[in-house]
């Protein structure tokens, strides 16, 4: 492939619709958990945006969290739910004691990871005119786990063939 066709920049939103697809494997993995439960010893690391656009929480978290959060749901959370048509999440925790709902579009999303497998995604937040992202908050439920594994895509793209 010559240097000009690298250059060449697609007609054709391929970077958007890569990460459409690996947001679905987060929406996948949050209905089945709000169906069935965490199964074993599965729990996840979401981080998003709070600044985002239809994020919904309380204003001490937002105070405390302006611009980026990292929520755990592992063992004490409730009411998770996936709204399609919203394009969002939302899910109960307790921060201190304090109970509260939160309320994540899945464009706010920067990170997912589940630990217990070493699976983990990174997205850019769609946020127009937005800055860019802030370095990741500290869990909310730090705890000690093994690093994720972010997925490359490059793992899946066609080499060409050599001649051996």
């Amino acid at each position: 492939m010559s240097e000009e066709a690298r250059q060449t920049e697609s007609l054709l939103p391929y970077d958007r619709w890569t990460e459409d697809a690996l947001r679905e494997v987060v929406a996948r993995a949050l209905e089945h958990t709000a169906e069935h439960g965490l199964a074993g010893e599965h729990h996840f690391y979401l981080t998003f945006r709070t600044d985002h656009p239809g994020v919904s929480m309380p204003g001490h978290l937002k105070a405390r969290y302006p611009q980026e959060m990292t929520i755990v749901l592992q063992h004490r959370f409730w009411d998770l739910a996936v709204d399609r048509q919203v394009g969002a999440f939302s899910v109960g925790l307790s921060f201190g004691g304090v109970p509260a709902t939160l309320v994540v579009p899945f464009a706010a999303v920067t990170a997912f990871a589940d630990p217990h497998v070493r699976f983990g995604l990174r997205f850019e937040p769609r946020m127009e005119g937005a800055a860019a992202p802030a370095e990741p908050a500290a869990p909310v439920a730090p705890e000690a786990a093994p690093a994720p594994q972010v997925v490359s895509l490059d793992a899946f793209r066609r080499r060409p063939a050599r001649d051996g």
